[in-house]
């Protein structure tokens, strides 16, 4: 018998999915109805009439064209199968927000990383650095103006991480930059711009344009065909990033010039940090989360690009930054290339070990506990074994050596 997959959506309509010329839709509806979105459903196979094998029910076509026709039918039921998965309007599940932030992000990628996108680990890296106890739901599903990340508290959603931490500190009175002046929130405000409109286009390139194989391994889909899917939505997502870089203005340059604006960008954000602990000084603010956010992405998401290159040489101060807040906000987070430099001589086998980043839990800085739930003191100089976090810790020629050496 010859059978048949489409995608069965709530409607009342199937897509049939493995015609061998072309994709034929049907639907029961009014004729003034407008076609049905697939963003929800099922994969489902049926029977079709007629005898007879595969091979056989293409027709005479010659034995390549019934092949291609087969393999086309396969990959379309594939993207049918990554079509549901990504936009399919599940149930959700219920989230009592009422005073509690559930932080809405991707999922946690393969590498160890918190985030692939420099906005979702902003916005986490800022309720850490304003230590909000909130709530991570990966649940993939975009804000109602399209935006990722974005979080509800008391029942309100808010998208767009600038309203978010704008709406935190109202509702709850936090504020990462009250020691700042006038002048300095100013260059604050200025360095947040160059970063997230500038910046961010030139590290999105490398990451799902010219490194998209690295990042390819990254992405955590799960389930049938996940390395087809895989594969399927990382192109997608650069003929994404390609479009919306050519409309923003930057994607009309050349590679080579494009790099030319990212090394400015961040010579810029070094020569601001000199020898400084933080951005605007020795207490940190919210531009460092926005810094970190995008800065991580070069130190640990985009091995052996120019990026990595340039942040872990030249501008070394720039790796000790990223290295300085991870320690103190991520003391979870461990990556593979980590060495003892960053331990101290006392450490023992036991302190070394990490724990994996949680994929669904509450998450407070102030009070840490362990398995046991005993309570363990923490400080906001120290990580979560009690090591200091000064600068002094690190020491950037050990460092810049061992970088020479690798």
């Amino acid at each position: 018998m010859l059978w048949g997959v489409g995608l069965a959506a709530p409607r009342s309509c199937v897509a049939d999915l493995s015609r061998n010329r072309s994709l034929s839709l049907g639907w029961c509806a009014g004729p003034e109805e407008p076609p049905p979105a697939f963003y929800g459903g099922e994969i489902v196979a049926f029977p079709l009439s007629g005898g007879g094998g595969t091979m056989a029910a293409l027709g005479s076509d010659s034995w390549w064209k019934k092949t291609l026709y087969l393999t086309g039918g396969a990959l379309l039921a594939a993207a049918a199968y990554l079509l549901h998965e990504l936009l399919a309007i599940r149930k959700e599940e219920e989230l009592d927000s009422k005073d509690a932030i559930i932080l809405h992000q991707f999922s946690r990628p393969r590498n160890g990383v918190p985030s692939l996108s420099p906005f979702c680990l902003k916005m986490e890296t800022y309720l850490r650095m304003a230590d909000l106890p909130y709530q991570n739901y990966f649940d993939g599903k975009l804000s109602p103006q399209g935006k990722m990340p974005w979080i509800e508290y008391n029942h309100k959603k808010v998208s767009g991480t600038e309203f978010i931490i704008d709406f935190l500190e109202e509702k709850l009175g936090v504020n990462l930059n009250k020691h700042l002046g006038p002048h300095e929130r100013a260059v604050s405000r200025a360095v947040t711009k160059m970063v997230e409109e500038h910046l961010y286009w030139t590290l999105a390139y490398c990451q799902w344009v010219e490194n998209l194989h690295e990042t390819q391994k990254m992405v955590s889909l799960f389930g049938p065909f996940s390395d087809l899917l895989k594969w399927i939505f990382c192109h997608l997502t650069k003929g994404i990033v390609k479009r919306e870089m050519y409309g923003h203005g930057i994607g009309r340059f050349s590679e080579e010039e494009m790099y030319t604006l990212m090394e400015k960008d961040m010579r810029t954000l070094a020569g601001l940090l000199g020898d400084k602990k933080y951005i605007m000084g020795s207490t940190v603010s919210t531009v460092d989360a926005t810094v970190f956010g995008h800065l991580a992405q070069a130190m640990w998401t985009l091995p052996g690009t120019r990026p990595e290159r340039l942040i872990k040489g030249e501008l070394i101060n720039l790796a000790m930054y990223c290295e300085r807040i991870r320690r103190k906000f991520w003391p979870e987070w461990h990556h593979d290339d980590d060495n003892t430099l960053y331990e101290s001589e006392e450490s023992s086998e036991a302190s070394k070990t990490y724990s994996p980043l949680q994929d669904f839990s509450f998450y407070s800085r102030t009070e840490t506990f362990d398995e046991e739930g005993n309570s363990i003191s923490q400080t906001p100089d120290t990580d979560y074994t009690g090591h200091s976090l000064f600068d002094s810790d690190v020491d950037m020629d050990e460092y810049r050596d061992h970088e020479q050496c690798k």
